[in-house]
């Protein structure tokens, strides 16, 4: 049987395309506020819901008058966010923290651009930093997911971007990524971010989300793996999907840029993955990160033999600084392969 494949696409994407690619990944696309769904046994969901609308209202206020609708369906009062142009959400995977941000972006009227921290320094090596503050100078709202301070070069780049934009008067919303070792009960500190980002600290004010993984509240494990045969067979009957070998698969990952990724995935409707095991360092670790993140922006699901996706990383990955990222791809992609359990 003739399978498409991963590995045989060639996708690419021009600098122009990156920029008007800015918008919330298409899971996302019909996020808004009122359709968050606050853990009633976590209060912090209910007023980040309230503290997010608050800004987006600042932000459009300069244009319309901002609606006082989500207090009488949230109750309370909303936060004091001060003038300030940053918001930052600190919290744990799975808390809503994305959904929240591309409610923001969604309330925000006017121009505005949106893209995980990859894809923002993807933006900056593609069109240079100069262009890339000019482009998105024009713009009211930057929103940023996945803020990572795993890479001091790439945080401290984008930290210098976002100094420049908030002097032109852009406003930045932002959610936590950060090296584990620094995680209170594997929850973000705020105050380790703040640091971080030395004089930008003044710029932000930082709104927590509490709470456990929505994704796996009362929710089964992810399907065990299937036996290569039956694999195959619900690759060939599902329309539009692909069927890839693991160790291929990951040594094409290291042959493509990770700017590409998204493309590389768009279109198809189901990813089988043949011989799964844990990945053999860090480096290829780290691709299946990426992988998984843009996965899960297009809700694409995914079916696997071999290996459980809970082994994709070793012990020694989850203990180590890298952590926090390895286990929100378990996370999303064990809600991937929920998707297909019922075929």
């Amino acid at each position: 049987m003739n399978f498409a494949r991963l590995v045989d696409r060639r996708p690419e994407i021009t600098p122009d395309e990156l920029v008007q690619a800015m918008t919330p990944p298409p899971r996302f696309e019909e996020a808004r506020f009122d359709t968050y769904i606050p853990n009633p046994e976590e209060p912090s969901q209910a007023e980040a819901v309230r503290d997010c609308s608050a800004f987006a209202e600042r932000i459009n206020a300069s244009t319309s008058g901002g609606g006082g609708w989500l207090r009488g369906m949230f109750g309370g009062k909303k936060k004091d966010l001060g003038d300030k142009r940053g918001l930052y959400l600190d919290g744990g995977f799975g808390v809503g923290k994305t959904h929240l941000l591309a409610s923001l972006w969604h309330a925000t009227e006017g121009t505005k651009s949106y893209g995980t921290f990859v894809e923002i320094t993807n933006l900056v090596g593609a069109l240079g930093f100069a262009e890339t503050v000019q482009r998105l100078s024009q713009h009211r709202l930057l929103a940023i997911d996945e803020f990572e301070l795993d890479d001091p070069g790439d945080t401290m780049l984008v930290t210098q971007l976002i100094a420049k934009l908030t002097d032109a008067g852009v406003h930045v919303a932002a959610t936590s990524n950060t090296l584990p070792d620094k995680l209170g009960e594997g929850r973000f500190a705020a105050a380790d971010f703040l640091r971080e980002i030395h004089a930008m600290s003044a710029r932000f004010s930082v709104v927590r989300v509490d709470g456990p993984d929505y994704r796996h509240r009362g929710l089964p494990e992810a399907p065990p793996p299937m036996a290569e045969e039956e694999l195959a067979r619900l690759a060939e009957a599902t329309d539009g999907s692909t069927l890839d070998d693991f160790d291929e698969l990951c040594g094409f990952l290291a042959r493509l840029h990770a700017s590409k990724y998204g493309r590389l995935v768009d279109g198809v409707s189901a990813v089988h993955l043949s011989g799964v095991h844990a990945a053999p360092d860090q480096d290829v670790a780290l691709r299946l990160v990426a992988l998984a993140d843009r996965l899960y922006d297009r809700a694409i699901p995914v079916r696997v033999s071999g290996a459980p996706l809970s082994g994709l990383f070793t012990e020694e990955m989850l203990q180590g600084g890298y952590r926090k990222k390895y286990l929100r791809a378990i996370s999303r992609l064990t809600a991937l392969s929920r998707d297909l359990t019922k075929s």
